[in-house]
């Protein structure tokens, strides 16, 4: 169970996420630039009073998740584009994840009316000793109902404090998961969609610009130890972006280099839908009560 600490940083972490999420919508247009938008989501929560759970992600199109600016990044948003921005607020390590899908094109309305009400259908259906398998099935059918089709491999997860995913998933189709919910976990809710002519799965790129705490090893670098100390520090094992680290750019790089080739940190690839189909996306964090569930990022 949730002491009212907890409650209460996990509301307010909720309510920062709900409020720069609004914001976040009205900044996605043609020929923004995706870096700002990234540092803007960013810099606003910390004004809120929260710390990013884990860097903004903006996913184009095919791209579903994982994509967040790296800091020469020169990209911007293309025209007749839809667009996820995915964020993630902490309070004292309590976190609150959502997204929102920005359509730039008429046709891909529909996308975002799907996953939206797939993800509604979900949070009526978590209580106590829901069946997570079942809350699949309602997000599957909800999605082919409209046409399109859900990303199998991706999920929703359970949350606990400055962790990010950890126990039990969600998964966007029916599944025999035996497993139920409780009374006081903390999950995100986060269905995906893609055309009825997409594969319904994502892959991973080459590419990647999030990172996490993995382990303590040996290093040889003191500047490596440095920074592997400041990051499990700052950062414990949630997500980071390499924008967030200061210091002398070359000797940084370096040391950085060096934690990713002896694993003490790892990566999280860029995921593309697998035959190159657009993906829309939504996503609540909510709470199990013993009615049902709080919805902390409405």
């Amino acid at each position: 169970m949730l002491s009212e600490d907890m409650l209460d940083h996990y509301l307010k972490a909720g309510r920062i996420a709900s409020e720069v999420r609004h914001q976040a919508k009205n900044s996605v247009k043609a020929g923004a630039s995706i870096l700002q938008i990234c540092e803007t989501v960013e810099g606003d929560i910390w004004k809120r009073g929260g710390k990013p759970a884990f860097p903004c992600n903006v996913c184009v199109n095919d791209v579903a998740a994982h994509y967040s600016s790296p800091l020469d990044d020169v990209k911007t948003i293309p025209n007749g584009a839809i667009v996820k921005v995915d964020l993630g607020v902490q309070v004292e390590g309590y976190v609150a994840d959502t997204t929102t899908t920005v359509s730039l094109d008429p046709q891909y309305e529909s996308m975002v009316h799907a996953v939206s009400e797939a993800l509604e259908q979900a949070i009526k259906a978590v209580k106590p000793k829901a069946k997570i398998g079942q809350i699949g099935q309602t997000v599957q059918k909800t999605i082919e109902k409209y046409g399109f089709k859900p990303i199998r491999n991706l999920s929703g997860h359970q949350m606990n404090r400055y962790v990010l995913h950890t126990g039990k998933s969600i998964p966007n189709v029916g599944s025999f998961i035996p497993y139920s919910m409780d009374e006081g976990e903390v999950y995100a809710i986060e269905p995906f969609l893609t055309l009825a002519s997409g594969k319904g799965e994502v892959e991973g790129t080459k590419n990647a610009y999030i990172y996490r705490f993995q382990k303590e090893r040996r290093l040889d670098n003191s500047n490596a130890m440095e920074l592997l100390a400041s990051i499990k520090a700052s950062y414990k094992s949630l997500p980071f972006s390499p924008r967030w680290i200061k210091g002398n750019e070359k000797g940084t790089r370096e040391a950085f280099n060096e934690l990713i080739a002896k694993k003490c940190v790892s990566s999280y690839p860029v995921l593309v839908e697998a035959a190159g189909c657009v993906v829309a996306q939504a996503e609540h964090t909510v709470i199990v009560t013993k009615d049902g569930c709080i919805v902390t990022t409405r």
